[in-house]
């Protein structure tokens, strides 16, 4: 785990309480209905370095949702919209269970002062947690409303139907009040418990089905605010001087030309440097002109990054361990065995919105407009850096452009908080692509062996696996092996890591399956047959029937220097299998078609969710052929997008989509499991077209090794 989530890693058994006192609040919002939620704790989100946790979400939650008289409904969450868009799928949630037309809904995200504590938006959490339970807010909602139409009409609540924010009597939908004006009679308290009902998924009438995203026109014709366009009165703009390398820290600094400048202002706190200006150039400027001397910092580099990691190793963590039979004795006595090694690079986020905030300090009172994932953590990292009560400190989040993981920590809200602080006034802060690409965190590196085992069946009989560093998340296998040794290593890592977008279920996935092709191989067995051979769980075997039949797997035609590959998983409550064809031209590898198939339960937004299978492919395909972060003596070499590669359009596949619609399941997260089988499925692709097995990730960052091709 990266060091500054650390201190805000949820503990077992932790619980937490937003203090909003319920009578200021009605007071502040006029007349409405109020509804406090009682639910169970929920799975926090893992770190890269595996460790987990949970979540208690508190008793006394104040106002997750106001009706106004004139039935508009306003609710609450402390979730972050960074281009998921569950400000859609949330809004379908609370539109199916109260009966209104989605128009009638507005969100309150991600603002500490207004919206209940959350953790943060990570783990595919969303939609399992949230949805569900803004469903329960609402369906309690409603029955209140009906229970007191009822009452005033002297009528059963039975005989009452509710549809688009109208309550009427049956037989008589003339005669009906507003949901506006019943809870306007006078203000309202709910309680929720987890037994409130809500509708099975065969009967969701907006819940379901696509609905167009809201807020999208804001966002494409530019009128949408991010945090880098927002303005306060008297804004100042800031920019902080950063050290050469990694874990450098001020020997000496000469700051009198840039203190020459007129309004400029430099900020000196221990190692903290930095500028306040009337501009962004004039910040630029003034950071130019002051002269540093670092010492110390990293040596490490990217050359030695995988024995670094395995001599580092600590013994294994409790995160994801598993072990069964006696693998040892599986092994010795095994008709056959194999054994692999796979890499995993650093890999960056990458988001188009870089860091930003601005922060403004009114007396002891800080209020800071940042892109994050964790508000209520960014609360907290201002609190104990300032060393003012948490109520003193505000956070809030605009809907955010991507974090993909990679927004959870408040770097620059902390330097934006400091440098307004002795600015006297507010300061915008945003953060260059440099700075994104080299002090941000990254997805963690990570080395895994395999050792398996065959018998005289032809089934494994053994499976032994170690990942270090890269993380626990999705390190089980989901086959059915009688003998297992599994264990995650933490390590000791030369860059700053955490999480990113499906965790380490990226690296285990590739690791696990191209081990699974390679005995496939070995064997002569066809890799679709020797995978269902193995798998018992029947929702992973109908999402991979269900791709390969897409696909056309069993009637592939072979030719000179096409492939087919393919892989499936499960994580985060999701079940995916993918299947792509590469063409090999000369060394380079293209990706010509993928086939997702992809199951979550309950689907809430099919447009949505298929939005997220097809963005989470586009993802994979770069950290599985050439995304890297490449370092030497402590610094960062890959600063831009120009050294840096990415997808591009040209890189883009035919992808289908298969969407497997369980409405007898609840739903699950969708934002992370469906990058984990694009790259192993590409890897035995490439396998199957050039007869090269490659371990590595990225797979081919500078094309097929010399002669390659010519093995297909």
């Amino acid at each position: 785990m990266i060091p500054e989530l650390e201190r805000y890693e949820l503990l077992e058994g932790a619980r937490y309480r937003f203090d909003l006192d319920r009578r200021d609040f009605l007071r502040g919002t006029g007349v409405g209905l109020f509804v406090l939620l009682v639910a169970p704790g929920a799975a926090a989100q893992e770190s890269g370095r595996g460790r987990g946790g949970r979540e208690q979400l508190p008793d006394d939650v104040n106002a997750w949702l106001h009706i106004d008289r004139d039935g508009a409904v306003t609710v609450f969450t402390g979730k972050t919209e960074v281009g998921q868009n569950i400000r859609t799928s949330l809004t379908q949630a609370v539109a199916e269970e109260l009966h209104v037309p989605p128009s009638a809904i507005t969100l309150i995200m991600a603002d500490t002062a207004r919206t209940p504590f959350d953790a943060g938006t990570f783990g595919s959490r969303t939609t399992p947690i949230m949805n569900a339970q803004l469903r329960k807010v609402a369906a309690a909602a409603r029955g209140v409303l009906i229970k007191r139409a009822a009452d005033e009409w002297k009528v059963s609540p039975e005989t009452l139907t509710v549809a688009d924010g109208k309550i009427a009597r049956s037989g008589t939908p003339e005669d009906s009040l507003s949901i506006g004006e019943i809870a306007a009679r006078a203000p309202l308290i709910a309680t929720v418990t987890d037994d409130v009902a809500t509708a099975p998924a065969v009967k969701w009438h907006v819940a379901g089905s696509p609905l167009r995203k809201i807020g999208g026109a804001d966002l494409v014709t530019g009128r949408h605010e991010y945090t880098s366009d927002l303005k306060r009165p008297g804004l100042r703009y800031g920019r902080v001087v950063r050290a050469p390398r990694i874990g450098a820290t001020i020997a000496s600094v000469d700051t009198a030309a840039a203190e020459a400048l007129p309004g400029v202002t430099v900020v000196r706190e221990g190692d903290f440097l930095g500028v306040v200006a009337d501009s962004t150039p004039a910040a630029a400027k003034a950071a130019s002109l002051i002269k540093a001397e670092w010492a110390g910092g990293s040596s490490a580099s990217v050359r030695t990054l995988f024995d670094d990691l395995k001599k580092s190793a600590q013994s294994p963590s409790d995160n994801g361990g598993y072990s069964s039979g006696d693998v040892d004795a599986a092994l010795s006595s095994a008709t056959r065995t194999f054994q692999g090694t796979y890499t995993i690079a650093y890999i960056a986020h990458c988001p188009l919105e870089p860091r930003a905030a601005l922060a403004e300090w009114k007396g002891d009172d800080l209020t800071v407009w940042t892109g994050s994932q964790r508000p209520f953590g960014v609360q907290g990292e201002l609190a104990d850096a300032f060393h003012v009560p948490r109520e003193r400190v505000r956070v809030i989040v605009p809907d955010t452009g991507s974090a993909y993981g990679g927004k959870h920590t408040g770097e620059a809200a902390i330097e934006a908080a400091r440098l307004a602080r002795a600015a006297r006034m507010p300061v915008k802060l945003v953060w260059s692509r440099e700075e994104e690409m080299s002090w941000a965190y990254f997805r963690p590196a990570g080395v895994i062996d395999i050792r398996s085992a065959v018998g005289p069946d032809r089934r494994l009989s053994a499976w032994e696996y170690h990942n270090y560093n890269s993380g626990a998340s999705g390190i089980r296998t989901p086959y059915a092996i009688a003998h297992q040794r599994i264990a995650f290593h933490p390590a000791d890592s030369p860059l700053r890591q955490g999480s990113y977008r499906g965790l380490a279920a990226t690296a285990n996935h590739f690791a696990r399956e191209s081990h699974m092709d390679e005995v496939a191989a070995a064997l002569e067995i066809d890799p679709l047959t020797f995978r269902l051979t193995h798998l018992q769980d029947d929702r992973i075997r109908a999402v991979l029937q269900a791709a390969a039949d897409r696909f056309g797997w069993t009637s592939r035609r072979r030719r000179q220097g096409r492939g087919f590959g393919l892989a499936c998983g499960t994580e985060k409550g999701g079940y995916v299998a993918t299947c792509a064809e590469v063409a090999i031209e000369g060394s380079a590898v293209r990706v010509r078609r993928a086939v997702v198939a992809f199951e979550c339960g309950a689907i809430v937004n099919p447009d949505g969710l298929k939005n997220q299978v097809e963005g989470a492919v586009a993802q994979g395909i770069g950290g599985a052929l050439f995304e890297a972060v490449s370092f030497d003596a402590g610094h960062v070499d890959t600063a831009h997008f120009a050294d840096y590669r990415l997808p591009r359009f040209s890189d883009m596949p035919v992808i289908e989509t298969v969407l497997v619609n369980r409405q007898d399941l609840p739903s699950a997260g969708a934002g992370e499991t469906p990058i984990v089988g694009i790259a192993p499925a590409i890897g035995n692709a490439i396998f199957d077209a050039a007869g090269v097995r490659i371990r590595a990730l990225p797979m081919v960052p500078n094309g097929l090794p010399s002669g390659a091709g010519s093995q297909a």
